[in-house]
């Protein structure tokens, strides 16, 4: 636990205003890098992507009661089932996905508000959530390296040179270098990259030129961009997937807990940060952006300044919806060629992979016994694999069948097989 008398401003005080709009502006750049990537990837707006980050933040701030630094970011959970739905049902799909993610945790925070929360434990187990943290990394790892290499329909060498470039770049800020500067690696590889691929001649500018300094983003609302209808494949895709971020929402309070002394599953509660994350992600859907949920960056960033202050986070927040606004940096955005983007998704997508081996180790999961090896094996290759389940019109991704069926499992195996007793 972090002594108050090393913060340089706790939770509820409130910098100067110069300090106030540095301390603001430097942490919205931190979350950056990582909320504009999720939608890049996915096909999305990423103007959509930093306004619903920016109003979801305010609006956890305010369910929380301005007592959590918390800052909501795009979710990297649920690449693998958008970019499926983005071949087949589009902004509308990953909509209602995304709503019905938000759902999910608003659901869960009454249930604990009733009952507690140690029936989640029972629910996902590291055995299970380690495995489906690890097929979120894996199963995309030839979405990196297609972008990484190829060029139309064609290997292309030169793109190869650009994603290597870009990743070694990216893992120097993250190794060598300490401070702030070691906080922004995704970011400051992105422009690197992207400084890069101009010298290779590969970016396209012709969209930056064409457009507005001051723009709306392109918002996909409901009844006024797109009629509505369900599309229970989507649904079904992605509401499972919640119960997996819901665990990393769990690890982040803790973390918090610790870093500025507070007791966070008391007060305000863990069913009030559990509907904040949740009214966040219903946010992102009614705009067209992604699911949205707490990021480890942004613990990263309290670490590093000891500034804990909601209104620095609220700031951060402000900064994201105004910066969503800037038509010249949603263009520049999006022209981030594909190479800069595999180089990128080379680490990326590895670290989340690596980061559900660590759950797996740190809670000691013993491999020795038949369930759990059972449990992470069918995870790990319906998962990968994409063992998707098509029922009628409807589809639910492989991620979600090898999420749904890992809970399934370790609910019912019992603890040792009989050929173990």
């Amino acid at each position: 636990m972090q002594d108050k008398r090393d913060v340089v401003l706790d939770v509820d005080e409130r910098p100067a205003p110069l300090q106030w709009f540095g301390l603001s502006l430097q942490h919205m750049f931190s979350m950056f890098g990582s909320t504009v990537l999720v939608p890049i990837l996915v096909g999305l707006n990423p103007g959509i992507a930093l306004f619903s980050s920016g109003v979801g933040t305010l609006m956890y701030l305010l369910i929380t009661r301005h007592k959590i630094p918390a800052y909501m970011g795009s979710s990297f959970s649920f690449i693998v089932p958008m970019m499926a739905l983005m071949k087949t049902t589009g902004y509308p799909g990953i909509a209602q996905g995304t709503v019905a993610v938000g759902c999910v945790y608003l659901i869960v925070s009454l249930i604990v508000s009733a009952v507690g929360s140690d029936w989640i434990d029972k629910v996902l187990p590291p055995i299970v959530v380690g495995p489906i943290v690890m097929v979120i990394g894996l199963s995309l790892a030839a979405t990196a390296a297609k972008d990484a290499t190829i060029n139309g329909s064609t290997y292309d060498l030169k793109y190869f040179v650009v994603a290597l470039l870009t990743l070694l770049i990216t893992i120097t800020f993250n190794m060598y270098f300490k401070g702030f500067l070691g906080l922004i690696p995704i970011l400051l590889g992105i422009v690197g990259g992207y400084l890069i691929a101009c010298l290779f001649g590969i970016v396209d500018f012709s969209g930056v030129a064409s457009a507005h300094w001051f723009s709306l983003p392109d918002f996909q609302v409901p009844f006024v961009t797109y009629h509505p209808k369900f599309y229970w494949g989507a649904i079904l895709s992605m509401a499972p997937i919640a119960f997996v971020t819901m665990t990393e929402h769990l690890g982040h309070i803790m973390v918090l807990d610790e870093l500025t002394g507070r007791n966070y599953f008391k007060d305000p509660g863990l069913n009030h940060t559990l509907a904040g994350d949740g009214t966040a992600s219903i946010i992102a859907g009614f705009v067209g952006g992604p699911p949205v949920t707490s990021y480890g960056e942004n613990i990263g960033v309290l670490a590093i300044t000891r500034v804990h202050s909601v209104f620095v986070l609220a700031g951060a927040a402000a900064f994201a919806i105004f910066f969503s606004f800037v038509g010249k940096l949603s263009a520049l955005i999006e022209s981030i060629p594909s190479p800069v983007i595999g180089g990128i998704s080379f680490l990326l997508f590895g670290v989340i992979a690596s980061s559900g081996l660590r759950v797996l180790i740190e809670r000691h999961v013993d491999f020795n016994q038949k369930r759990n090896l059972m449990i992470a094996s069918v995870i790990l290759v319906i998962g990968i694999g994409n063992a998707y389940l098509k029922l009628g019109q409807y589809e639910f991704s492989g991620l979600a069948v090898a999420a749904v069926l890992g809970i399934v499992l370790n609910l019912i195996l019992p603890e040792e097989a009989r050929s173990e007793e």
